[in-house]
């Protein structure tokens, strides 16, 4: 029989669900695992609340800051096997902060609904099958995370866009980006699955 090689499975289930970028990932290298994640996400979701808040209402421009301020923060901590207690919380918060703040940074530009709908539907799209893939053990391909952008280099294209006066294009270009990577990888990653995980398992394991 032909083997069928899986995705490795990764260390820890949260973690995979963080959806870091490289340069989350490279931040996490840098303490080695030793920071708790969920203070500093914490932290960072209030102190990116309050950006959104007072530079979106103000339009002084606050809020393009906030990718630089989560990343700081929560980028450290993408190297910790996320064993506590609570650590399953780290995801759905990162995803809070990065919906919020591309929403939030579209709207404040005067951006298409239909815009903001086809660029956080892309990134939810994403997610979900992320959760279904790992449920199922059929593991998306290391590469993914990388030209994914990551929340964090998702937040950092937006922002960029925003100080360059170009948050129409950048978004329109996002969605397309997001919508033709993370939809081609995720229907040929699924034509080339077995039929269940546990055929996956049971396959990978095979010489």
């Amino acid at each position: 029989m032909i083997a069928v090689h899986m995705t490795p499975v990764p260390d820890s289930t949260v973690v995979a669900y963080r959806d870091d970028g490289a340069l989350s990932r490279s931040m996490g290298l840098l303490v080695a695992g030793q920071l708790p994640p969920l203070p500093p996400v914490v932290a960072g979701t209030f102190v990116t609340g309050v950006l959104l808040l007072i530079g979106v209402a103000a339009s002084d421009g606050l809020a393009v800051f906030a990718p630089a301020v989560t990343l700081l923060l929560a980028g450290p901590g993408s190297s910790h096997p996320h064993d506590g207690r609570l650590d399953w919380l780290v995801p759905p918060i990162l995803r809070l902060i990065e919906y919020s703040f591309i929403a939030a940074v579209a709207f404040a530009h005067g951006i298409s609904p239909v815009l903001i709908f086809l660029v956080l539907g892309a990134m939810a799209f994403h997610h979900y099958d992320l959760v279904y893939r790992i449920r199922q053990h059929v593991y998306p391909p290391p590469w993914l995370s990388t030209f994914g952008l990551g929340w964090d280099g998702r937040m950092m294209l937006v922002a960029l866009a925003a100080i360059s006066g170009w948050v129409t294009t950048g978004y329109v270009v996002l969605a397309v980006y997001l919508w033709c990577l993370f939809g081609w990888e995720s229907l040929t990653c699924w034509l080339a699955a077995p039929r269940s995980g546990v055929d996956a398992t049971e396959m990978g394991t095979q010489d």
